[in-house]
């Protein structure tokens, strides 16, 4: 981080999250409801840097679907339980979104 002159951390270890949290200018916390992550999770492109191939992605569909219904019901640091707590304490500049936000220009 202090190679560069801005960075993002994204994802789901809020442990790791935290311990940076005090150099963060800003949060922005994606909550969206399950059906919701359900769904961006069944149309997400394929991430050539996580898999040789969007079959071999879409194969883990039903593992990630299955991870989503339980984040809302764990209490582990990888739950919403835990990342809207983190939320709720942290003081900075922060934003909560609660649905998709359209990014296409026409």
């Amino acid at each position: 981080m202090s190679q560069q002159k801005s960075w993002v951390i994204e994802g789901c270890y809020i442990d790791l999250v935290d311990l940076v949290s005090e150099k963060a200018t800003e949060m922005i916390f994606l909550d969206l409801n399950e059906q919701a992550c359900k769904d961006n999770a069944k149309s997400r492109p394929w991430e050539p840097y996580k898999y040789e191939s969007k079959a071999a992605q879409d194969a883990n569909l039903a593992m990630l679907i299955e991870w989503i219904s339980q984040y809302y019901q764990r209490g582990d640091e990888f739950s919403h339980h835990s990342h809207l707590a983190f939320f709720n304490r942290y003081t900075g500049h922060k934003t909560r979104l609660v649905e998709n936000i359209s990014t296409s220009v026409d």
